[in-house]
């Protein structure tokens, strides 16, 4: 099923969909670890899961093999990232025929973080020329964008994001799943400008969990920037160590998703880190035990 037709059900329903994201492991031992945490995910029942892809395409072997592994083994519906960042339109041909032939329709359509090393040229230079592409030479698949409530990190000018956005939605893009944010008043000002703009497709909010010191300073660094609200920070400095932090972290997503609940979120996708604890004792607080949506 296509993560459009999941939405509108939903809507349907007034229910809220939830999902969560995965990154393909390193080591054998990340790849156990992972199996491990999905198995453990399964009965909260996501609507869809979706899988990483690296900078300049370098785990796209292993975001294929997850992705297939999780559609054959789950049979839940899995959206595959896709970047543009060192791509050819042949390469990108292969890819979406391997992904129909296992049965996976559903495509994050993205630019990509440039990686250090050098790439090849690429035959997309913005993620509007890989959402065209995919509706040109695949209509059957169902293609998300994302969307950034603090910024987008390479378009200071506002005004412009929101342009390109919506040249994106008008190329064919389904859904907008957005970045990170502990702001919910960034979300809810990002759906405000969306309609100014007259994006009407829905918006998925990207929630994730802080889950240690040194995860925070990472999210700090992320290309995006990350905005902590003082009320968070002030949380967190009482903390005594990473196991109090992880439960801040929680604690905090938690009261974000209850908002989130109440706002004009068409869903709630979680960052899970490849990790089921922060993500289950979130739902758990949430009451949100084995049910696919609220």
């Amino acid at each position: 099923m296509l993560i459009r037709d999941i939405l509108l059900q939903a809507q349907a329903h007034n229910a809220i969909p939830f999902s969560y994201e995965f990154f393909p492991p390193k080591t054998d031992k990340g790849w156990d670890s992972l199996y491990q945490t999905i198995k453990e995910l399964l009965p909260l029942k996501p609507a869809y899961v979706s899988v990483t892809y690296g900078a300049g395409g370098s785990t796209r072997t292993n975001t294929h093999k997850l992705v297939a592994s999780i559609k054959k083994d789950t049979g839940l519906e899995v959206v595959a990232h896709l970047t543009c960042v060192g791509s050819t339109q042949v390469e990108v041909a292969s890819i979406l025929e391997h992904y129909q032939d296992v049965g996976v329709h559903n495509i994050l359509a993205l630019k990509g973080d440039i990686p250090k090393e050098n790439i090849s040229a690429s035959d997309f230079e913005h993620a509007i020329d890989l959402v065209k592409f995919i509706k040109k030479n695949f209509p059957n698949f169902g293609v998300g964008v994302a969307g950034f409530p603090e910024g987008h990190p390479a378009t200071p000018n506002r005004l412009k994001e929101m342009e390109y956005l919506k040249a994106k939605v008008d190329a064919g893009a389904d859904y907008i799943v957005t970045q990170l944010f502990f702001d919910n008043r960034d979300f809810d000002d990002f759906v405000e400008r969306c309609e100014l703009a007259d994006i009407t497709v829905p918006i998925i909010a990207g929630i994730m969990p802080i889950s240690s010191r040194s995860g925070l300073e990472r999210m700090a660094e992320l290309a995006a920037g990350a905005r902590f609200p003082a009320r968070l920070l002030r949380a967190l400095s009482r903390a005594a160590d990473d196991e109090g932090v992880e439960r801040v972290g929680e604690h905090w997503a938690t009261e974000q998703i209850m908002n989130l609940l109440g706002s004009k979120a068409a869903g709630i996708h979680l960052y899970t880190l490849n990790s089921s604890k922060a993500t289950l004792r979130i739902c758990q607080n949430l009451g949100l035990h084995n049910f696919q949506t609220f």
